[in-house]
């Protein structure tokens, strides 16, 4: 409790005023601290209350989604277009109506396109000066791109059966050829196609029955159930072999993501785990094919990827969930290591930055940003030349960056959210700096977040899976199709011709490599994602 002095009575004893004065320092002290603590407080319910209206109101990422752009893009360019065309549709009768050009990309038109041909021809071919013949001199060609909606077809597969005409043996036929769906009428088309519509557009099996109904084809949700769970039984060796090859690289990437899962005893669901592990080697021109696999758990704990990753000898660079550090301590060898990620660290700052603006979160930022472009200089070049480049110009501001938080992180409250944020770093410092002595590492651990992006739009769409055995078919088929398009692979044309090899038998379990995304040869492929 503090005791105030009365001025006007100071005792005229040297020893007591020095008392006084050294109780009220130490009073004052008391009261710098709390004050200190409250300021933290009131920054912490700032950044809070910040939070919380850009998670309601805006965006919750650092950068603008480019889908979010590209959205905003498509209506700014419908206004457009609009407004040309009634500007043309106003031209007076006679006058001749002139596009205007515009700067853009309007696509080209694959030669392995099948081409239709429309000749639009004189009805009357007589000169309309003397009335002669008209001949041709040449002509005017334009290309257009069309659609033709798909269509349902019946394949009808006839077996004739042959007798003998000069004995009484029984008749004989040709064996019928295997089907995905034992006594289905499933092709392999159709049921790749259920597949890619579920896994790779996100229409839910009920929506997809939906859209077949209005082409006259009544299918039930659970038929389609039925094909999804059959197909994923053949799939499985391919699954598991790029699970096998992602875990047997030098360098792969690891984070997990959140899928509800129905939970029939309880009347809810409950909350499972996507854990995804990656590799691309092609930012460093590394020899490893590009591939990611899912895994999925029925919780968080750190058993979960020590179970995965058993076998795997490397670096994994990854976010700062804790669970991934136990991971190395249970290893009884030294055998794997951790590389953070600069983003997460990033992070922080930036939300401390967009709440109060403080400019040695902005400081923070720039050196952060001084890392990436250095790193976007030498992206795509091989891994020494990566080291030579970093431990040149990379590891001075790195240096420079730790003298800096160890000089500016006593001077904040211990309770300010850009403490906790300058902390993060310090604290996963040796992770954070571990590319300075390796080229094959990236700053970030971007490869993975791009993959698992892709499940929340499912998620949001499906809204749960229904057990664990779907949750494993979500994994298995995100494994599939994430591969497909980290290869450049048209993922319907590769899962079609791949159920009907494996279906047929073609494909004996020692040659499932040749089915592999990257091994996989077609006309029909995507450009390599960068």
């Amino acid at each position: 409790m503090t005791v105030p002095i009365d001025l006007a009575a100071l005792p005229d004893d040297p020893g007591i005023l020095r008392d006084l004065v050294s109780h009220a320092e130490h009073e004052n002290a008391g009261l710098r601290s709390a004050n200190d603590d409250l300021r933290a407080e009131i920054d912490k319910l700032h950044l809070l209350i910040a939070k919380l209206q850009r998670h309601r109101f805006g965006q919750r990422s650092e950068q603008m989604d480019p889908d979010q752009l590209a959205l905003a893009l498509e209506d700014l360019e419908q206004a457009e277009a609009a407004g040309d065309e009634a500007a043309q549709a106003g031209t007076a009768d006679g006058q001749t109506r002139e596009r205007k050009r515009r700067q853009r990309n309007l696509g080209a038109l694959p030669d392995s396109l099948p081409q239709v041909e429309v000749v639009v021809d004189l009805e009357e071919k007589q000169c309309a000066c003397c009335g002669g013949a008209l001949h041709q001199v040449g002509e005017t060609v334009s290309r257009m791109l069309d659609f033709v909606p798909a269509s349902f077809r019946v394949k009808v597969i006839r077996r004739p059966r042959y007798a003998c005409a000069s004995c009484d043996g029984p008749p004989v036929q040709a064996p019928a050829p295997p089907r995905p769906i034992d006594g289905g009428m499933a092709s392999e088309a159709l049921v790749a196609h259920v597949l890619v519509s579920k896994f790779a557009d996100h229409l839910p099996l009920y929506r997809q029955a939906q859209i077949y109904e209005r082409h006259g084809i009544r299918l039930d949700r659970s038929t389609l159930g039925d094909w999804v769970g059959r197909a994923c039984w053949w799939l499985r060796p391919l699954y598991d072999r790029i699970l096998s090859h992602v875990m047997a690289q030098e360098k792969i990437f690891a984070d997990d993501t959140t899928l509800p899962v129905l939970d029939p005893g309880r009347g809810r669901t409950k909350t499972g785990r996507l854990w995804c592990y990656a590799v691309d080697d092609r930012p460093w021109c590394g020899p490893a094919p590009p591939a990611v696999a899912f895994v999925y758990a029925t919780d968080r704990k750190g058993e979960r990827p020590a179970a995965h990753m058993s076998s795997f000898r490397g670096i994994l660079q990854v976010d700062g969930y804790a669970g991934f550090g136990k991971v190395v301590k249970a290893r009884d060898d030294d055998a794997l290591a951790l590389a953070f990620c600069w983003t997460h660290a990033r992070r922080g700052f930036y939300e401390f930055h967009q709440a109060t603006q403080s400019p040695i979160a902005a400081e923070a930022l720039a050196r952060i940003a001084r890392l990436y472009a250095i790193e976007a200089e030498i992206r795509g070049q091989s891994a020494e030349r990566r080291l030579a480049v970093r431990r040149e110009r990379s590891r001075p501001e790195i240096e420079a960056m730790r003298a800096w938080l160890d000089e500016q992180l006593p001077r904040i409250s211990k309770g300010s959210e850009l403490a906790k944020a300058m902390r993060y770093v310090m604290r996963h410092w040796e992770g954070l700096t571990r590319f300075l002595d390796d080229g094959r590492i990236e700053l970030d651990t971007n490869t993975v977040e791009r993959e698992i992006r892709r499940i929340p739009l499912g998620r949001k769409n499906a809204l749960f899976a229904g057990n664990d055995t779907g949750a494993e078919h979500w994994a298995l088929m995100a494994t599939l199709i994430g591969s497909a398009k980290l290869s450049g692979v048209e993922p319907l044309a590769w899962l079609t011709e791949i159920l009907e090899r494996i279906v047929a038998g073609h494909t004996k379990a020692n040659e499932i490599d040749t089915l592999l995304p990257w091994n996989w040869k077609t006309q029909a492929t995507l450009p390599a994602a960068a």
